[in-house]
């Protein structure tokens, strides 16, 4: 830190995510964030990873935020699963074995150009990089622990794994998601099969938009895990075509839908939506038909999506009867049970 007493040296991080997409995920917002505030920021990721669409992920973000450093730190080949472990989960071994060898970071950390201001570690890695922080009198951060800004903040995008849009109306998704200037988190597709999906998000988007956003959005062609997305306290909005998955998930979590119904049973999912207070509908923004909704249109729905506290505390209200009705004694739990006891006979 000495480096950067009495000059306008920026502060450099030091980001360390944990294991799985669901951890990397938020690590990537913070590093949009941290850059957008002329931060140096550089990204600690364990290697090998537990999954192809870590990396795939990580390079996307990389190949929009050119100013941020990556740094791959090597897991030996033969990590033992940690003494008195019961569990083969992989992310679970994963990390253990990442927390047994953050020794493995003395050098990487200590010798960095600029000096490291500050670390920013995954929650489950804390208790391990605390010590090296603290040996190297780097203060240590756990983002996202604290109800503050950014949390709610930003916007989810998902139609689910079959729904597909025409390239205009993507074009116009973009434009309404721009013009609201919120922070947002898209999985986009254009094809209603994944293997056929092999268009380019620079074709899709426009270069030009991925660099006017890449501070504000993530744009992600690919699996994630929604549950964990709906989960993180950041995610403040989702915008959704009504699937029954997606509405049980946003229900389970309190979260605010934008029902933009598509084809199906949505159009029922969507009026469930709406009387429970859970999210509001987009009722004329068309049903099977090439319908057009332009920017302008989703941009207003963004807002008051984002903007009132009335359904947002009305979601929230949701949310908790659903943890109820899935707990012991509650009326999910009851049905389930009746049934495996009928069963059972």
């Amino acid at each position: 830190m000495a480096d950067n007493i009495g000059s306008q040296a920026p502060p450099h991080i030091a980001l360390f995510p944990s294991a799985g997409m669901g951890h990397l995920t938020p690590f990537l917002r913070i590093a949009s964030m941290l850059l957008s505030s002329n931060c140096m920021v550089t990204l600690f990721t364990a290697h090998p990873t537990m999954s192809a669409t870590e990396s795939t992920y990580t390079s996307l973000f990389l190949s929009t935020h050119p100013q941020l450093k990556h740094i791959k730190y090597q897991l030996p080949n033969h990590s033992l699963p940690p003494l008195q472990s019961t569990t083969d989960d992989p992310f679970f071994l994963q990390f253990a074995a990442i927390s047994r060898h953050v020794h493995l970071l003395y050098p990487l950390l200590s010798s960095a150009s600029p000096s490291f201001s500050a670390i920013f570690s995954d929650f489950s890695l804390a208790s391990s990089i605390t010590q090296v922080a603290a040996d190297l009198a780097i203060p240590n951060y756990i983002p996202a622990m604290a109800r503050q800004p950014p949390e709610e903040s930003v916007v989810y995008v998902s139609f689910g794994s079959r729904t597909a849009m025409s390239k205009d109306q993507i074009r116009e998704l973009a434009d309404g998601l721009e013009r609201n200037g919120c922070r947002f988190l898209w999985i986009i597709k254009s094809s209603k099969v994944d293997k056929e999906d092999n268009q380019e998000l620079e074709d899709l988007l426009g270069s030009s938009f991925l660099k006017r956003t890449q501070y504000k959005g993530i744009v992600v062609k690919g699996w994630v895990n929604q549950q964990e997305i709906l989960a993180h306290p950041a995610t403040g909005g989702f915008i959704n075509h009504c699937g029954w998955n997606s509405v049980m998930e946003a229900a389970s979590r309190g979260m605010p839908l934008l029902a933009w119904r598509q084809h199906g049973d949505q159009r029922v999912n969507a009026e469930v939506v709406e009387n429970a207070g859970l999210g509001i509908g987009a009722r004329d923004w068309g049903w099977d038909v090439e319908l057009l909704v332009k920017g302008e249109e989703i941009e207003r729905k963004i807002g008051v999506m984002m903007k009132n506290e009335k359904l947002r505390d009305r979601a929230r209200k949701v949310g908790e009867e659903a943890r109820k009705a899935r707990g012991t004694g509650g009326s999910s739990n009851k049905v389930l049970m009746g049934v495996i006891e009928v069963l059972n006979l």
